[in-house]
């Protein structure tokens, strides 16, 4: 939805949330990730300065560069999923990401979905939606994004018990947890097609901007 309304008034999409899962594939990458699922804090703060995010515009939509290299389908599988809360929740990988994303912002306008954007990343955002489903619906959906990405050894409750252990994390940790803007419009898809919520969200931003 985010990129959809990106690509219709001319911003640029950045995705925060593929940001942190890049981080997640260095450090699994580079044996920062241990066995027990915790993380060699003091090695990943120490590497931060050698981690380089940007994105690449592509005929299909956007992709996640690391350090120069094209990372988009491998940080989306379930091994980085099941190990992006615990690298999120470190206040120096938080703090590195927010200035980048930031910087972004200050190049053009942009369209940015994450899970503390309109509170942490741009609490000043001219529009800020929270976007919100039951955690069995989000599941299912990110079960089938896998499945046509070709994923087919994740099971649906795999995914299911992923998307709520996040969900408690994000919520719970002391840093930039996961909440409701204040000044957030909510809106639950739950039950909207694809050209409903786009609409819905297109109709929003020309409130904004007086369209």
């Amino acid at each position: 939805m985010a990129k959809e309304l990106a690509k219709r008034i001319g911003y640029r999409y950045i995705d925060s949330g593929a940001m942190y899962r890049a981080v997640t594939l260095y450090a699994l990458r580079h044996g920062m990730i241990l066995d027990d699922g915790s993380v060699a804090t003091d090695k990943l703060i120490s590497a931060l300065c050698d981690i380089h995010i940007d994105f690449l515009p592509c005929p299909d939509g956007q992709h996640t560069l690391l350090n120069g290299e094209d990372v988009e389908k491998e940080i989306r599988s379930l091994r980085v999923s099941s190990s992006v809360s615990p690298v999120a929740v470190i206040p120096a990988v938080r703090h590195a990401l927010v200035a980048q994303q930031q910087a972004f912002g200050k190049e053009r306008g942009i369209v940015m979905d994450g899970r503390d954007i309109g509170t942490t990343v741009f609490p000043d955002a001219e529009l800020k939606i929270y976007v919100n489903a039951p955690a069995e619906t989000r599941a299912r959906r990110r079960w089938l994004e896998l499945q046509q990405k070709g994923d087919t050894t994740s099971t649906y409750e795999q995914v299911l018990e992923n998307v709520m252990s996040r969900d408690h994390i994000d919520m719970t940790r002391k840093e930039s947890p996961l909440r409701r803007a204040d000044d957030a419009i909510d809106l639950d898809n739950s039950n909207m097609t694809i050209d409903e919520q786009n609409e819905w969200l297109i109709n929003r931003f020309n409130s904004v901007v007086g369209r």
